[in-house]
């Protein structure tokens, strides 16, 4: 007669990088991943800061909130800026999204990653590349 086998144990997943405490998430795994997809795409030397300041809108109210802001010079040394600005202080809050040139203030806060159920890594990263891509701000376009 054989014995049975005891069942496998499953290894317990480790958490996922997106469980951190936010401000370790974006500053250990969000910033790096965006430079390298930034460097990837050929923009050169983005600079990227991550910081609570209040929105660069002209007429917002003076509520700081995080945001990650990445500066660079683009086609013909015109300066180019974005921000992703987080509402709450948890990467599935409430986010926005702005843009400018020429260091002059963003005239629009659009919303950002508002249809995704999973925020993930890598979909925050893809969802800057498509704003930046839409501003026909990467090459070849």
């Amino acid at each position: 007669m054989t014995e049975a086998k005891a069942p496998a144990e499953k290894k317990a997943k480790p958490p996922a990088v997106e469980d951190k405490p936010f401000t370790e998430f974006i500053q250990q795994d969000f910033l790096p991943a965006l430079q390298s997809a930034l460097g990837k795409i050929g923009l050169g030397q983005v600079s990227l800061d991550f910081n609570q300041k209040p929105l660069a809108i002209p007429g917002a109210d003076n509520t700081a909130y995080w945001q990650v802001q990445g500066t660079w010079s683009g086609d013909r040394q015109i300066a180019k800026q974005f921000s992703l600005y987080f509402f709450q202080e948890d990467i599935k809050g409430p986010k926005g999204f702005a843009y400018s040139v020429d260091n002059r203030p963003p005239s629009t806060l659009e919303s950002f990653m508002i249809d995704e159920r999973k925020v993930t890594l890598d979909l925050m990263v893809l969802y800057i590349l498509q704003r930046l891509n839409g501003q026909k701000w990467l090459g070849g376009n």
